[in-house]
Order: C-alpha cells, then structure tokens, then sequence
C-alpha cells in the first residue's frame, strides 16, 4: 500500500514505549481504534505487524469497510533486520478493523476489591525481574505521574504446567495527567491500561512477550481522580503464542473496558 498525499497520521510520543524505542501496544492500538470506534462503541481488534515506532509520523489509510492500516516509510538504516526494507518503502505497522463486542466473561467470577487489588500490587514480579522496566503501562522505573504504573500481582493461581486461569489484580488511580480534557481517561490511555496486566497473569519472568493482537471495548471511561481496578487472566498457551484477557472495574465493580490480547514470546 501506498501512503495517499495529505493522508492522516498518528504520532506516538516518545514517553509512550513498551520496550525501549518502541510504543507501547495497548497505547498505540489506541491511538489506532480510536479513528474507528469511541467510548460506548463497538469493539476494535488492532494486530500489529511490527514495533511501532515512537516520534515519526504514521500514515492511517482505509483498507476496505470498518477497517485501517497504519504505515510507515523505512528509514536509513532500516527499522527493523527483519523488514528486509529498502529506505522509502512501506512498512505496515498495525492494521484495525471492528468487530462484534464480546462477552462481559472475561475475567470469570468478576473483579476483586479496590483493597485486594492494593495487596496483590506488592506481590508484583516485575519488581524483582522486568524484561522492560521502562514500559508506560507497567514499568516500575516509571516515576509517578510519568506513566501509568500497573503492578498486577496475582489474586487466583491456575491450573496445570501452563497456570492457566492464573489471575491478577492491580489498582488504577486515574492520574490528571491521563485526562483527555473532559475530566475522564483518555480512550488511548484506557486501553494502555488494559495491555500490561494481561501480559503479567503469564510468567514472563525469563521469556518476554510482546502484544500481537488486541480487542477491546471501552465500555465508560473512568474519571480522572477515581481508583479503579484492572485484572487480567491467562486463558492459553501455545507454544511461543499466549492468549490473555484483562478487564477495567470502577471501585463498585461496574465494568469499564475490557480486552483479549494474544502475545508472542520472544525467542530466548
């Protein structure tokens, strides 16, 4: 695909990354199902082709009906060995498209409380062992404010080598700094908060994992000041591929969003 002349971009800020000098995949499939849904709308799944890359303007282009691709022209140097590149050619970074809204069954038995959500943060792994301690989602070395600093530690083990089922919890206090003018989350940051603790009810402790596919539904945006609590759940293993669901809770236990996510482990 070629990028049309005066086509709409997307922007990732720098601060935005998951691993070093790339964004982070919740935040950047935002950004990205934002130009196809809103709060109170149909789900988005967003699959990403590639890193996406962070300070560099991205083209959105529509693919067909309820769909867009998010490009980007290889720099000098080449973005990535395994593009195969030339400078000036497409890379195809993410790819959107609606999808029907899933069942509100993502975390099975439904939220744990703001107090136990506190407790299990101190259980964090990432605390000990973080493959990205920069990560805007989940990164301890994030400072408050700077970041959103989801540290879900587990509520509910699993079962079998894979734990699946195991669950984790962590609270939100929704930051000003994540407010989208309104008073309310931005719908970005929402799903920047539904990323990470889905990647930590997996051990990632040794084998990282990056975000291959996202889901989500942002059902209500939370209110800037309010503590909310996000949980995620591992649903399957499959070799190098992980299957995860994370959900949103206002402090009463009201669904806010919601996501499944597949990851893909990187080669150790």
């Amino acid at each position: 695909m070629t990028p049309g002349k005066g086509a709409p971009t997307i922007t990732i800020p720098g601060g935005f990354n998951g691993p070093d000098g790339s964004g982070n995949g919740g935040y950047s499939a935002g950004l990205l199902a934002e130009r196809l849904t809103r709060v109170g709308g149909t789900a988005v799944q967003v699959t990403l082709r590639t890193p996406p890359p962070l300070d560099r303007p991205l083209t959105v282009e529509p693919d067909g009906e309820d769909a867009l691709c998010l490009t980007t022209e290889a720099a000098e140097g080449g973005d990535d060995p395994d593009t195969a590149k030339e400078p000036g050619d497409t890379i195809l970074v993410a790819e959107a498209v609606r999808v029907a809204p899933f069942d509100r069954g993502v975390i099975p038995g439904g939220p744990v409380s703001v107090a136990e959500a506190e407790n299990a943060s101190k259980l964090y792994p990432g605390f000990v062992d973080h493959p990205f301690p920069r990560c805007y989602s989940c990164g301890p070395e994030r400072e408050e404010g700077d970041g959103l600093r989801l540290f879900a530690g587990q509520v509910l083990p699993g079962d079998g080598p894979a734990n699946v089922g195991n669950t984790v919890a962590c609270p939100w206090p929704v930051d000003p700094a994540v407010d989208d003018g309104t008073g309310a989350a931005a719908f970005a940051q929402v799903w920047a908060a539904l990323d990470c603790p889905g990647g930590w009810s997996h051990d990632v402790t040794g084998r990282p994992i990056l975000l291959g596919r996202f889901t989500a539904q942002v059902l209500s945006a939370p209110k800037v000041g309010e503590t909310t609590v996000v949980m995620g759940r591992l649903m399957s293993v499959d070799g190098r591929k992980i299957r995860t669901g994370s959900a949103l809770y206002d402090a009463d236990g009201g669904l806010l969003a919601q996501a499944r996510a597949t990851w893909i482990a990187l080669r150790t």
